[in-house]
């Protein structure tokens, strides 16, 4: 469940409805599509908490009305359903919130120490392991990230104790976000931190941050990665993996429409590939 204004949800049984001939469209392609369930934390619509301070929401109260109650509508329909589910606890929302010690000031079970802190995301992945099983369920993570004043003063420590967590339960996929790109004699390039985390976590590893064809082909070829996300460019290009089979030309994209509302404007009116492209 998510309270921002306009994010689709799945937690009432109109809004599963709704997303049945979506994922049934996915797959007809030929597609795997995971749910990706998260709450925004104190980021929320505060007119929306209802009295709960949206920075201190409890680790009871999520557990029981958010994720576990999200699990059995959104894989209930299967397999018409989603073939998995990732948690998102990355980018400053709730997980990501009890992930980092600048914001993180609890002095319960929940805060205090990495394996405290660590202790509410860990709970999430086994609720939702218990639920669908650790084969359809994966993790995204961003240790390196300040996102909304979130941030870590051991990146490096929390992400790698965090994974060798997660290997006890077996997930599928950890997707990780590389640190903010550095400009190097001129040039943005990506840090590369992730590999202590990639050589320790023991399912797939997903790198994402800043790829582009040629930078995603050598990390992959490299073994620094299984796979690489894309998000702008996957946003701004639908047929993504065709132009990048091909070489083609991108389209490129508009970040002032990355978060609107609007059900067309920059989200399906990036133009395809010619047919005789």
């Amino acid at each position: 469940m998510d309270r921002y204004p306009h994010t689709p949800g799945i937690w009432t049984e109109e809004q599963v409805e709704a997303w049945k001939p979506i994922v049934d469209a996915v797959h007809a392609k030929g597609g795997i599509f995971f749910c990706q369930l998260w709450h925004a934390g104190r980021v929320s619509n505060t007119e929306t908490l209802q009295g709960m301070p949206s920075e201190r929401v409890t680790s009871n109260h999520v557990l029981g009305m958010v994720f576990h109650a999200c699990m059995a509508h959104c894989l209930s329909m299967h397999p018409t359903g989603f073939d998995g589910v990732e948690i998102h606890g990355a980018h400053g929302y709730l997980i990501d919130q009890f992930l980092k010690d600048s914001v993180n000031d609890r002095t319960d079970e929940y805060g205090g120490s990495l394996e405290k802190r660590c202790r509410f995301a860990l709970e999430v992945v086994e609720a939702v392991v218990d639920e669908i099983g650790a084969e359809r369920v994966g993790i995204r993570l961003s240790p390196f990230a300040d996102y909304l004043d979130c941030w870590d003063s051991d990146p490096e420590a929390s992400g790698l104790y965090l994974v060798h967590q997660l290997n006890t339960h077996g997930l599928l996929y950890c997707h990780v976000v590389e640190p903010r790109m550095s400009i190097v004699e001129g040039r943005r390039q990506i840090p590369h931190r992730l590999l202590p985390m990639r050589r320790a976590f023991k399912g797939t590893f997903i790198a994402a941050g800043g790829y582009d064809r040629e930078e995603g082909n050598k990390v992959v070829a490299e073994g620094y990665t299984d796979l690489v996300a894309y998000g702008r460019l996957f946003l701004s290009n639908p047929d993504l993996p065709r132009r990048f089979e091909l070489d083609a030309p991108l389209n490129g994209y508009n970040r002032l429409t990355f978060y609107t509302c609007d059900p067309v404007v920059g989200y399906t009116d990036y133009p395809f590939l010619e047919p005789s492209d």
